[in-house]
């Protein structure tokens, strides 16, 4: 399913209504997971760059919940699939500015806490927003507490380097055979992967 948040640029607001919309659509889901033929217990929330962020917020944050939602629903989704995400909103780091004095609110690095579901993050090296060591510090703190953080750091890549129209499409192929390795791990998927390797 493919998730639809407000944003600035069309409906002028901010990035806590990204993370409430995210909160909003998790419990969706699980609510008419009967209707829509999916596990409650097996459902993977992914995003890149801004839709990265969102994603981790609605895994870590305990706040920012929409007052019109049911709250008996849980908004924690199992897994995570993360591509360059937005993972530090403290001061100095990326997105700070447009969070201010509510950045420890939404930034993901800051809510670690026990019973963060597990995530895989694909990360390019050469990412201008964000840096390798953000990338690594948010790993360590999620094990410490006790949550699997699989980081796969591609050297020399950009921002968005795993899209199907960057480059040979190699980045592409290879991404999505670690997150469907990833997901089967976890018992979200069976049988071989989607992607075959070129021959």
């Amino acid at each position: 399913m493919s998730a639809e948040y407000r944003v600035k640029s069309r409906n002028n607001t901010t990035p806590f209504e990204c993370v409430k919309d995210g909160k909003s659509c998790m419990r969706y889901i699980r609510s008419h997971a009967a209707e829509l033929g999916i596990d409650p217990e097996k459902i993977a929330i992914g995003g890149g760059s801004a839709g990265g962020h969102v994603a981790a917020a609605v895994s870590t944050v305990p706040g920012l919940n929409d007052e019109a939602d049911d709250m008996n629903v849980d908004h924690l989704p199992n897994a995570m699939v993360l591509f360059n995400p937005v993972y530090n909103n403290g001061p100095g780091q990326y997105g700070h500015s447009r969070v201010k004095e509510r950045w420890q609110e939404i930034s993901p690095a800051h809510n670690i806490r026990k019973g963060v579901p597990p995530g895989i993050v694909f990360f390019g090296s050469e990412d201008p927003l964000v840096t390798v060591p953000t990338m690594e510090a948010f790993k360590k703190a999620m094990e410490d507490v006790g949550s699997r953080s699989d980081l796969h750091v591609y050297d020399g890549r950009p921002h968005g380097f795993f899209n199907l129209n960057k480059g040979d499409g190699s980045d592409y192929i290879d991404t999505v055979r670690k997150m469907d390795a990833f997901l089967a791990d976890l018992g979200f998927l069976e049988g071989e992967p989607t992607i075959k390797n070129k021959e």
